[in-house]
């Protein structure tokens, strides 16, 4: 294995390392882990554009953000 640096906010470094006491496991495997299970999904296609469903065609800002929140964490 290759050594590598991280950094990470307080709040980020506080939940790995709760739940690497929580998981009986190293903060390093978590984050070995996390990465692989992300770098596994492959690429993600982005929507070229999303619709409105209201009928005065208007879309807020907070409606696309949530749909694409969804979208983009949906397996």
């Amino acid at each position: 294995m290759e050594k590598t640096t991280l950094y990470l906010s307080r709040e980020l470094k506080a939940r790995l390392r709760a739940e690497a006491q929580r998981g009986n496991a190293s903060q390093a495997e978590l984050i070995r882990q996390a990465l692989e299970r992300y770098l596994d999904q492959g690429e993600r296609t982005l929507p070229k554009s999303i619709g409105s469903s209201r009928s005065d065609g208007a879309l807020s800002a907070a409606e696309s953000e949530a749909w694409l929140r969804r979208r983009l964490t949906d397996p």
